[in-house]
């Protein structure tokens, strides 16, 4: 194996709409780099619209990972997508090209970047049912009070509307007699890792966030979500939770009006922006710049792409 931080990697990282895509396109041709998904949207297949998926002619641009790698129906474990990064990575390695981490999915990028274990507590089915029925009856908010109580940590660390976080955090309290914080480990992968944050005050992205969503609406996002539905994917699916679809969907079921539901995504996806912002700030240690100033972060790129890559010190 390369020696601790022998391998390069960028990792560009931000709150959802900021402009990730459009730069780190632009990184990848200028640096010779392809880009590995940090997005646990868009790794759903059929979830184009909602998931603002890089377009073909994006993806045209410059190759991308870990989009379009599972079905809705089939969720992929943090683990899994951890594996699956990691592949990616060396496979972009061994042919000479420079993996840029992107994505706004904080688990995602710190797993990856700091090597998370898993703990090592098989699924229970029936536990798993059981915990199922109680957010069915009580919503997330009666698993969050549940596994406050056991591990107060993770209950203040995981995302209070993420069922299948919290309840595979509860699984393993229950099955193992062990807060769920205490027994996530950490084995760092050989990576020299350049993370760059992209930020912009909130009273410019959000208006730019409210008219992406209304522009979602124009291209087909309500007709995206119908045709999910069609093919039998259930509401309850950790995919159909998602921003969008899970506004839309109780729109189809007849629970608000089409405003309603539109109104709610923007809400909410302003809360999720928020949210993005707190992780980022607690893990990590990104260089964060503005996300106009394209000119600094180009540079920063070049000074560090110059000593560590260029110049073969790997």
């Amino acid at each position: 194996m390369p020696s601790p931080g022998s391998l390069p990697l960028i990792a560009l990282i931000g709150a959802t709409g900021i402009g990730k895509t459009a730069l780190a396109i632009q990184i990848a041709q200028r640096f010779n780099g392809e880009i590995v998904g940090a997005d646990s949207r868009q790794i759903y297949r059929s979830m184009e619209i909602g998931t603002a998926k890089p377009t073909p002619a994006e993806r045209a641009a410059a190759p991308h990972h870990l989009i379009d790698v599972t079905d809705p129906d089939q969720p992929l474990t943090l683990a899994e997508y951890q594996a699956l990064a990691y592949a990616a990575i060396e496979n972009i390695h061994q042919r000479g090209k420079l993996p840029l981490l992107v994505g706004g999915t904080g688990q995602y990028v710190t797993a990856v970047l700091e090597g998370w274990q898993t703990p090592e507590v098989p699924p229970n089915a029936a536990l798993r049912a059981e915990l199922e029925a109680l957010a069915a009856e009580g919503g997330t908010a009666a698993l969050v009070e549940r596994l406050r109580a056991l591990d107060p940590d993770s209950a203040a660390r995981i995302d209070p509307h993420n069922a299948r976080r919290l309840i595979r955090a509860l699984e393993v309290c229950l099955i193992s007699g062990q807060p769920f914080s205490q027994q996530r480990r950490k084995a760092p992968p050989p990576y020299r890792v350049l993370e760059i944050g992209l930020h912009l005050p909130r009273e410019v992205l959000f208006p730019r966030l409210d008219a992406r969503i209304d522009h979602m609406m124009e291209v087909g996002l309500l007709a995206e979500v119908e045709a999910l539905r069609e093919r039998g994917y259930d509401w309850r699916l950790p995919a159909m939770s998602g921003l969008g679809y899970a506004q839309l969907g109780a729109y189809l079921r007849g629970e608000c009006s089409l405003e309603a539901a539109v109104a709610a995504i923007k809400r909410e996806t302003r809360t999720f922006v928020r949210r993005q912002e707190t992780w980022f700030r607690h893990h990590g240690a990104p260089q964060w710049f503005t996300a106009m100033d394209t000119a600094a972060v180009f540079n920063t790129i070049a000074v560090w792409h110059n000593y560590h890559v260029a110049s073969g010190d790997r």
